[in-house]
C-alpha cells in the first residue's frame, strides 16, 4: 500500500523573537561595559564569578534561545519567510554560544589571549551581518552589526599582547586602550540593543512605527 504523507502548513507570524536576543546581548554589554572602561567595579575573583554567570545566562542563553527559535521557525515550521532572518538566526546562535564561553572563562578567571583568535571570527560574521541587513535597508539592525563589528576589533586589541611589554606582567598600552575601546563600544551599542528591544516591542505589540522594530 502506497505511503500517504501529510504536510503541516503553519500560518506566517509576526511575532518573531528577536527581542529576546537583543534584551539579553544589550544588558550583557551594559554590564561588561562599564567595568572595561570605568573600572567599575574593580576586577576580583568575586566581580569575575558575577559578571560571568551575567554573560552565560543573559548573552548566553538568550541569544542561543533566540537562534535556535528562529531556524526552527524558517526551517521545521515555516512561520518566517524573510531571508534576512537566516542571518538574524546564524549571529544569535553563533553569538549566543561563545557567550557561553565568555562567561565561562571570566567565571574561572582563565586566561584572556585566546579572545583574540576569536575576535577575527567574530569581526568576519559581523561584516557579514552589515552586508545583509545595510543591503536589505534594515539600517537599525545594520548599524547594530556596525558596532558588533567595532567590538571585536577593540576585544583583539585587548586580549592580544602587542609591543615590547607583550612578556611582562602589567597590561601594555595597546591593551589598556583596546579594553576602554572594549568598554566603551560595549555600552554604545548595549545602549542601540535597547532601543531596538523597545522598537520592536512596541511595534509588534501596539502598531507603532518605529524604525528598527
Amino acid at each position: 500500500m502506497d505511503s500517504v504523507r501529510f504536510a503541516l502548513v503553519f500560518p506566517e507570524s509576526s511575532f518573531v523573537p528577536v527581542v529576546l536576543g537583543f534584551f539579553g546581548l544589550g544588558t550583557g554589554y551594559l554590564i561588561y561595559g562599564p567595568q572595561e572602561l570605568f573600572r567599575a567595579p574593580v576586577r576580583d575573583i568575586s566581580v569575575d564569578r558575577a559578571t560571568g554567570v551575567w554573560g552565560i545566562f543573559m548573552p548566553g542563553l538568550c541569544q542561543l534561545l533566540a537562534g535556535i527559535y528562529l531556524f526552527v521557525g524558517l526551517t521545521w515550521f515555516q512561520v518566517f519567510s524573510d531571508k534576512a532572518l537566516f542571518m538574524a538566526a546564524l549571529a544569535f546562535s553563533v553569538y549566543g554560544i561563545h557567550w557561553f564561553a565568555l562567561g565561562w572563562n571570566r567565571y574561572q578567571q582563565s586566561d584572556a589571549r585566546t579572545n583574540g583568535g576569536m575576535s577575527i571570527a567574530f569581526i568576519i560574521i559581523s561584516a557579514l551581518g552589515m552586508v545583509v541587513f545595510y543591503r536589505v535597508g534594515a539600517w537599525p539592525v545594520g548599524l547594530l552589526f556596525t558596532g558588533l563589528a567595532c567590538v571585536y576589533v577593540f576585544e583583539f586589541f585587548a586580549s592580544v599582547p602587542l609591543g615590547r611589554r607583550a612578556a611582562g606582567a602589567a597590561k601594555g598600552k595597546t591593551m589598556v586602550w583596546g579594553e576602554k575601546g572594549l568598554g566603551l563600544f560595549h555600552i554604545a551599542t548595549g545602549i542601540w540593543l535597547m532601543y531596538l528591544t523597545f522598537a520592536t516591542t512596541l511595534n509588534v505589540a501596539s502598531g507603532f512605527k518605529l524604525p528598527g522594530g
